[in-house]
């Protein structure tokens, strides 16, 4: 497959005016004077704005007030796509966010994404709550649609009075609502952990000791190199190579006691 290359929008000679002129989402901007100091000044200016805002100049104020929820919603996702990717993959934080807007793009894709305030807002959410979906998915649906809005404030698709006029929406409490409560997630059982002990490789099996010895999750034990633990003192500490909080700068240190040492020298 051959490589997608992302070239930068060219300074360019307009014959006709003499003028420098640089195309930027299909539209042609002005510059000045082909070659002066102060038309390649404006390039630099005009380049670092449409890059600032993910490739895509800033609306206009009449493009603003034109702006629909269903139009808000595909400049968010051509982010998202960008955005929410690790180690070249994207994570499952696109699907979800585009599964938080398909009820939001079905009550109000053709509303002005200008006048989408906390009633609809809750207007969306009720409609989660009658299709029986539980309360804290839910909140993280509607903690999505929230943070859409706040990305658009933030690249001015819309007014910052928007976004804190949702951001007034509190999440539902547990009691106080409709919403179905679900139960805890409770751990397994020991008996049905070890009942599965004989039909799993050995290194599987460590790696499930692994993990009930230290709670790590299944990804951390997948990754666990010899290279990503120190072992210099009586309690080893094992730092993934790559983990959950990575992107918010956040070390992550498991300790290893002496029983999963003695799992992690025989697995």
């Amino acid at each position: 497959m051959p490589r997608l290359r992302r070239r930068q929008p060219a300074y360019r000679l307009h014959k006709a005016s003499g003028q420098a002129v640089v195309v930027l989402d299909g539209k042609m901007f002005y510059l000045g004077r082909y070659g002066s100091e102060s038309s390649h000044a404006e390039y630099d200016r005009l380049l670092a704005l449409w890059l600032a805002h993910g490739r895509r100049m800033p609306a206009s104020d009449q493009e603003l007030v034109d702006l629909t929820v269903t139009e808000l919603i595909e400049s968010y996702v051509r982010h998202v796509r960008i955005y929410y990717v690790k180690n070249g993959l994207p994570t499952k934080e696109q699907a979800n966010i585009r599964i938080a807007m398909r009820p939001l793009h079905r009550l109000y894709g053709r509303t002005a994404a200008a006048k989408f305030g906390p009633a609809a807002l809750k207007a969306v959410r009720q409609s989660l709550i009658d299709r029986d979906l539980s309360r804290s998915y839910i909140n993280d649906q509607t903690g999505r649609i929230k943070r859409m809005f706040k990305w658009a404030a933030e690249n001015e698709l819309v007014s910052a009075q928007v976004y804190h006029g949702l951001s007034t929406v509190a999440g539902l409490r547990r009691g106080r609502s409709e919403a179905r409560e679900t139960e805890p997630v409770k751990p397994v059982h020991e008996a049905h952990v070890q009942a599965i002990q004989p039909h799993v490789s050995r290194q599987v099996w460590a790696m499930i000791e692994l993990q009930r010895l230290t709670g790590m999750r299944p990804g951390e034990a997948v990754i666990m190199r010899a290279c990503d633990i120190d072992m210099t003192g009586d309690l080893w500490e094992y730092r993934p190579s790559s983990h959950k909080g990575e992107h918010h700068d956040r070390e992550r240190i498991i300790p290893l006691g002496p029983r999963s040492q003695a799992v992690s020298r025989r697995g």
